[in-house]
């Protein structure tokens, strides 16, 4: 199989906007209201090239159900510095130790979205975690962050080994509202370190894809 760095850099952005790949969908195993199985198979009914399933904290799912379709994620609740931010990890090791200790203990810890503000991860040891899973580090949905410069902080989390951003992303749900920098915005931070690898996705919390 190829590296999940090469994969994921020969999608472009009609890949994304044409529902062909989705890299952010949350199923029951966290705060999503789809079944994880039937995520999997409405997806493959909707002719997706690629999707990952990245519920909050946890990677549950990917421990029983795997498909040619699927790439293992998570999303991971941290603070940095001042900031509270969302990683994405792609093309981990489910059973990987270093990364085990970064996951929710309990099914609270993978939907109270209040239990999930008080976080105590590390940044750098989550990202170095997720590198010795075998996997990369993806800032998510980077214009919603109270952040003063959006450069200044991306600038910082590539300094200690974030490999991508996520590019290609609708802002839905009360992210439409929630916004501190504009769609355009991460698009140039993106260009402007042509090391990031560029990925996307809707941030799926529904049932079964729509037809």
């Amino acid at each position: 199989m190829k590296n999940i760095k090469d994969i994921i850099r020969s999608f472009t952005q009609e890949d994304y906007e044409n529902k062909l790949v989705n890299l952010h969908i949350h199923t029951k195993y966290s705060d999503g209201d789809g079944d994880f199985k039937q995520i999997i198979e409405s997806a493959k009914a909707n002719g997706y090239k690629l999707i990952s399933i990245t519920d909050h904290n946890t990677l549950e799912g990917h421990k029983i159900f795997q498909d040619e379709i699927l790439i293992t994620g998570v999303e991971f609740d941290c603070w940095y510095g001042y900031v509270f931010i969302h990683l994405l990890a792609y093309g981990i090791d489910v059973n990987n130790e270093k990364l085990r200790v970064f996951l929710a203990k309990d099914k609270k810890g993978t939907e109270g979205a209040l239990i999930r503000l008080f976080s105590g991860r590390n940044v750098k040891k989550l990202i170095e975690a997720i590198h010795d899973a075998g996997g990369i580090a993806v800032l998510a949905h980077p214009a919603c962050y109270w952040a003063l410069s959006l450069n200044r902080l991306v600038k910082s989390l590539i300094e200690i080994g974030l490999d991508g951003i996520e590019t290609y992303y609708p802002y839905p749900r009360f992210r439409k509202v929630v916004k501190f920098h504009s769609a355009k915005d991460v698009l140039k931070i993106a260009d402007k370190y042509p090391e990031l690898i560029k990925t996307g996705g809707d941030d799926f919390h529904g049932k079964m894809f729509p037809e």
